[in-house]
């Protein structure tokens, strides 16, 4: 059951943007990532959900999408995500990035797919104008991650990797392929 929710948790970039996420599901979905295991207990990281359509445009505004498309500035009106979790490190408890940012947003990952969401985490954004946006304190708070996330509007694929090709991309009916590395190349040795 795991295997299939992991498998089924792909970045997904495209959305039914009319189909709205409540201010509860994204609550649900910070319970997870709050729940998660932490270094040291700290639970350090803090959330904002947004799910209104003012505050999404302004959230929308502040990331980049899909680093391999060139062409691609992000999905079109109609497309775009119907909420967010912003993840914060508060920076009086943990003054850096660890892995734990990752564990709670992998955790958040899984519970939307298992809601029949999809989302996508990003990384690259504009964390000074986001701030302002959300009117936070910097001295405070530092942004880790943004996960974007709603009702997918296309069909994610995975494959093995071809002559070492690592680059997702779409076809002709809008699919997006992701290349995967094989269990027997990762798994380099077993005692």
């Amino acid at each position: 059951m795991i295997k299939e929710l992991v498998k089924k948790s792909r970045s997904v970039r495209r959305f039914h943007e009319e189909c709205l996420i409540t201010k509860e599901q994204l609550a649900e979905l910070v319970d997870l990532g709050r729940l998660s295991p932490c270094g040291a207990n700290k639970q350090y990281i803090k959330y904002v959900t947004i799910c209104t359509p003012e505050k999404n445009e302004q959230v929308y505004r502040c990331v980049g999408w899909a680093g391999y498309y060139k062409d691609w500035d992000g999905p079109e009106k109609g497309e775009r995500p119907a909420a967010y979790i912003i993840l914060l490190r508060d920076k009086r408890i943990q003054s850096t990035l660890t892995v734990d940012e990752g564990i709670a947003a992998q955790s958040i990952f899984l519970g939307a797919t298992d809601m029949g969401l999809g989302g996508c985490m990003m990384m690259n954004c504009d964390r000074k104008k986001l701030m302002e946006y959300l009117e936070l304190d910097e001295d405070q708070f530092s942004i880790s991650m943004v996960i974007a996330l709603g009702v997918p509007k296309e069909q994610v694929v995975i494959e093995e990797i071809k002559e070492d090709n690592i680059i997702y991309w779409r076809d002709e009916n809008e699919v997006h392929h992701v290349p995967k590395r094989s269990l027997e190349e990762v798994l380099i040795k077993q005692e």
